[in-house]
């Protein structure tokens, strides 16, 4: 054989292969979510080129498949359209090298969450997850276990502080409690989907949501309650919508969507009340916002630039922290940060982009038989409520399940869809007199 040619022969069968999607789904959202730990342990260069390693596979993982991918259906135009935004604002960026790594950092993670959304369905996108959260969940019990009570020397490998003796807070392999409760929150949907679905034994479905609900509670963080409420606030209305008779269920719909407007109004006029009664923890975030607020009057249609996490020496985010003190790396609020990094315009845009996917996602899930549909209005219900609190979405894990659910709610409800139709639709036959 010669050699020469056998990778054009066994390559292309390689990408397309079942195998390589499930290989690639796990080791990009392991690499993601483990993004703390891998710098941590050896740098932000080798995660870097983990990352830029997965772009070139799953790039190639596209090529093999270019006949069943249809390049229309290939990415959502309203996450098109924000990329772009995002991009154009190195133009008035006072850092374009900065902006542009900040976005090259966007693009790379959205374009990973655009293969696995293509080349894996619902499920095993659901079940992917699940696997990767309940290793590294393990792990981080594992690991506050060891350092917080078998070690007897005082060691903090990862940032561990080792509290889990005290009730936490822990962070485990995430970095901050923060970002470790957002994470168990991820995983508790993803586990009880996994359970109603029978994808795994039951012995392993109730070792995960243990797992996930003690380091959920362990993590302290001060999120994971309200966003918590709001999953089961959710989850009790997509089961109303499901167990509802079709045609009474688009009034239902209505009713809902109504209330949830009414809902996000009156916390928005009331969110002074609202903080001072959340505790110490939401006052300090209130804090940030109102000095924020003061930057985005300078530049409020199109924000200072794109960066993601906050450049240490880089105005306005250095002149933020020196006013208070800290030493932010976001704006501990999504929206905020888009509207400082991007303005009001990239805050409508991507507050469209993601309501357009809840909607599509939502009406899917209301009709389908399957529970399985409701993971991908679940998981953007996790990550818009906790928007309000941390700016996870942005970037990394959070940035890219936002993504696949965009992408999942494209293929679905989607004017492509009406276009696919009328493309195969049957072409009229003419009958001739006779």
């Amino acid at each position: 054989m010669n050699t020469d040619e056998a990778p054009g022969r066994w390559l292309p069968e390689l990408l397309r292969s079942a195998g390589m999607a499930r290989a690639f789904t796990l080791t990009t959202m392991a690499a993601v979510f483990s993004s703390h730990a891998i710098q941590w342990t050896a740098g932000l260069v080798t995660y870097v080129t983990i990352v830029a390693g997965l772009c070139v596979v799953g790039f190639g993982m596209l090529v093999a498949r270019h006949r069943e991918i249809s390049l229309l259906r290939l990415v959502p135009v309203s996450l098109v359209v924000f990329l772009a935004w995002t991009l154009l604002s190195v133009f008035w960026s006072e850092s374009r090298s900065d902006t542009l790594v900040g976005w090259v950092s966007l693009m790379g993670i959205a374009f990973l969450a655009i293969v696995i959304g293509h080349v894996r369905d619902t499920l095993q996108t659901a079940r992917a997850l699940g696997d990767v959260m309940r290793w590294l969940l393990s792990i981080s019990l594992a690991m506050e276990i060891f350092i917080g009570i078998l070690s007897r020397a005082p060691v903090h490998w990862l940032g561990i502080a080792g509290d889990i003796v005290r009730f936490g807070p822990v962070e485990g392999i995430f970095g901050t409690r923060n970002m470790l409760g957002f994470v168990a929150v991820l995983a508790l949907v993803t586990f009880v989907i996994e359970w109603r679905t029978a994808s795994v034994r039951p012995g392993v479905a109730v070792y995960s949501v243990a797992v996930g609900g003690a380091l959920a509670v362990l993590s302290r963080s001060p999120t994971v309650l309200a966003v918590a409420a709001a999953v089961g606030v959710a989850t009790a209305a997509l089961a109303w919508v499901r167990h509802t008779k079709p045609h009474d269920r688009m009034t239902l719909q209505w009713s809902l969507g109504a209330a949830a407007v009414v809902g996000v109004a009156a916390a928005y006029l009331f969110r002074h009340q609202l903080i001072a009664a959340a505790g110490p923890d939401f006052s300090i975030r209130a804090n940030l916002w109102r000095v924020l607020s003061f930057y985005v009057r300078f530049y409020p249609v199109q924000g200072f630039g794109w960066f993601g996490p906050w450049p240490r020496e880089q105005y306005p985010f250095v002149s933020i922290n020196f006013q208070l003190g800290k030493h932010y790396s976001t704006a501990l609020n999504a929206f905020a940060d888009l509207v400082l990094q991007v303005g009001w315009l990239g805050l409508f845009l991507f507050v469209a982009m993601a309501g357009i996917a809840v909607i599509r996602s939502w009406l899917v899930a209301g009709e389908r038989r399957s529970v399985v549909y409701a993971w991908t209005p679940l998981i953007l219900v996790v990550l818009l409520v906790n928007s309000l609190f941390e700016s996870f979405t942005l970037f990394g894990g959070g940035w890219m399940l936002l993504v696949i659910c965009l992408v999942r709610a494209g293929q679905s409800r989607s004017w492509r869809e009406r276009l696919d139709v009328t493309a195969d639709a049957p072409l009229p036959v003419a009958h001739e007199e006779p």
